[in-house]
């Protein structure tokens, strides 16, 4: 804006008849007189009483509504998502003894505590009249809820809908929840009860399929996973429970198998039911695929609610703490007699177990596979703690394939998500044979051995009685990192048994017997061991639980890393 220009004569005349300054004709103020003032105010009552009466009539008018339109299509959409295949698939599903996706959800997680993700999701495919047979939520529930109070990611595949079957949209709901999982550190649940792949989606399902391997094997050893198998999983589906921590499966109703019964008759001419190919006695008692088997829906679930409570939400967190009345240093007199002081004799592990852990509870993995080896959850002190364990009453605890590979795995998962491992010993060694041998125990044995001197969690092992030859060293011994090793006085650690020793050392002598006594009385004791510092202490069976729980207080901050490496390879 150019400056205001008043005439040099017109100034001059202003400043000498009035000494004032000249004024700008752009900023002219006036002394405003009374009747400017009463224009005023008469002005703005007026604006006042119009705005007044503008807010009365706003008043009046009628209040905004939703699109009620919109609602109705909102809680229809719901209400179908809801219904999953509808009325008549959901009574086939509960003839056939099994609940649908929701209602297993329902039973799952704490009441009011599900929130669904994805519920309006809904296939794209075109192709062979899939246009016409749309279902709201696409075949699968998915979504967060809490378990006892805590976090847990779930998903539940409905077969009432597309039979289950695996599409794109179906396969990207699964993955969101994984992804959510991983992001802020909680376990995932999934219940798997599909038909497989959505063949009229194409490669578009196959391509779902491995993004939830990608996720499976990103999550594993991040957060736990859990599959509860509780109607069929074939083909492709299979391969995203057998990469998470722990299998359920359900008697009657579930099954796993990469080629159906058609398929294997079609191609080998072998007739064989669904039940004798992928059923839960098989994947429980001879593969070792699951975990464990339940007689119904109902147990299944409650089991995961169970198994869940024992383990931490993530890699990141702390094992879960329960409140416990059982005593820290309760002492069990009826240990110091259970073990017998002939090792021919057997006894049950087991029951060793449960008096030195917390209320006498345990969960046991995989109980009817390689049941020479028992593995299991528990607490002492209201801690988690992992317990692995011979099992004298089978075998003689003796350590073979299924049993290393059985342990190893359950090691390596304690040690992924910080749970302290306890070992219970009574081995005679490893399975002799040329069965095993061919069929690799080498490389199978080495797989727990690994798994022990990798894991950096604190490590306590009791010796009950037999430590024989390699399986002493592989069953957490000293040289292998163990933070607390103990042995009872029945203890012998030893390279073998008395009877197969004295066969090689005294073979040429002709009082056997003697022989035996002698070897006995130097190397069958844990005093060979204790006096060269591979043993911590001897101590009696009844103060085991206290000093357990000692040493792990001591342990519970314990700090070992490993060199660093981008992994290691074991003996897969």
């Amino acid at each position: 804006m150019s400056a205001c220009r008043i005439p040099a004569a017109a100034a001059a005349a202003a400043v000498s008849a009035k000494g004032a300054r000249p004024q700008c004709c752009l900023f002219r103020l006036q002394r405003p007189t009374p009747s400017r003032i009463t224009a005023v105010t008469t002005a703005r009552r007026h604006a006042t009483t119009t705005v007044s009466a503008n807010s009365s009539q706003h008043q009046q008018q009628p209040p905004i509504t939703p699109n009620t339109n919109m609602v109705q299509r909102i809680d229809a959409k719901r209400r179908a998502a809801k219904a999953g295949g509808g009325d008549k698939r959901i009574q086939m599903q509960h003839a056939k003894g099994k609940l649908t996706a929701r209602e297993r959800l329902d039973l799952l997680l704490d009441a009011n505590s599900f929130r669904e993700y994805d519920v309006f999701a809904e296939h794209v495919c075109t192709d062979f009249g899939m246009e016409k047979e749309q279902i709201t939520g696409d075949g699968v529930v998915t979504g967060r809820g809490t378990i006892n109070g805590r976090l847990v990611y779930v998903y539940s595949q409905d077969f009432t809908a597309h039979g289950g079957s695996l599409g794109a949209r179906h396969a990207q709901k699964i993955c969101k929840v994984l992804d959510q999982a991983i992001l802020v550190g909680a376990p995932v649940i999934g219940l798997n009860d599909s038909g497989g792949a959505r063949i009229q989606e194409g490669v578009a399902s196959l391509a779902g399929y491995a993004e939830i391997f990608q996720r499976n094997v990103m999550a594993s050893g991040v957060v736990p996973q859990i599959s509860l198998i509780m109607g069929p999983s074939a083909g492709g589906a299979v391969y995203s429970p057998a990469l998470t921590d722990a299998i359920f499966m359900v008697r009657d109703t579930s099954y796993l198998f990469v080629t159906g019964p058609e398929v294997v008759k079609a191609m080998t001419n072998e007739d064989v039911s669904q039940e004798e190919l992928g059923g839960a006695a098989v994947h429980t008692m001879k593969s070792g695929v699951a975990h464990r088997a339940f007689d119904s829906d109902v147990a299944a679930l409650a089991a995961a609610r169970d198994f869940i409570d024992f383990l931490p939400l993530s890699n990141r967190h702390d094992v879960p703490v329960r409140t416990t009345q059982d005593p820290p240093t309760r002492a069990d007199p009826a240990l110091d007699v259970l073990v017998p002081t002939d090792s021919t004799r057997a006894y049950d592990i087991k029951h060793v177990i449960t008096r030195i852990v917390d209320d006498r509870e345990m969960f046991e993995i995989s109980p009817d596979f390689a049941p020479n080896i028992v593995v299991a959850l528990a607490r002492m002190d209201g801690h988690t703690i992992g317990v692995v364990a011979n099992q004298p009453l089978v075998s003689s605890g003796v350590l073979d394939i299924n049993s290393s590979v059985k342990a190893a795995r359950f090691v390596r998962f304690c040690d992924a998500f910080g749970i302290p491992i306890v070992t219970l010993v009574d081995v005679p060694g490893f399975m002799p044979g040329t069965a095993q041998e061919h069929e690799g125990i080498i490389r199978h044995g080495a797989k727990l051995l690994y798994a022990y001197a990798e894991a950096t969690v604190p490590k306590i092992t009791v010796i009950t009685r037999k430590a024989y030859g390699g399986a002493y060293d592989v069953m957490s011994s000293k040289h292998l990192r163990g933070d607390c090793n103990y042995a009872w006085p029945t203890g012998e650690i030893a390279v073998m048994g008395a009877k197969g020793a004295v066969e090689i050392i005294f073979r040429k002598s002709l009082n056997k017997a003697q022989a035996e006594q002698e070897y006995i009385s130097k190397f069958a004791n844990p005093f060979p061991a204790a006096e060269r510092g591979f043993l911590d202490d001897i101590i009696t069976p009844s103060s085991t639980r206290a000093r357990i729980i000692e040493d792990l207080r001591v342990l519970q901050f314990k700090q070992q890393v490993n060199p660093k490496k981008k992994h290691g390879n074991i003996p897969l």
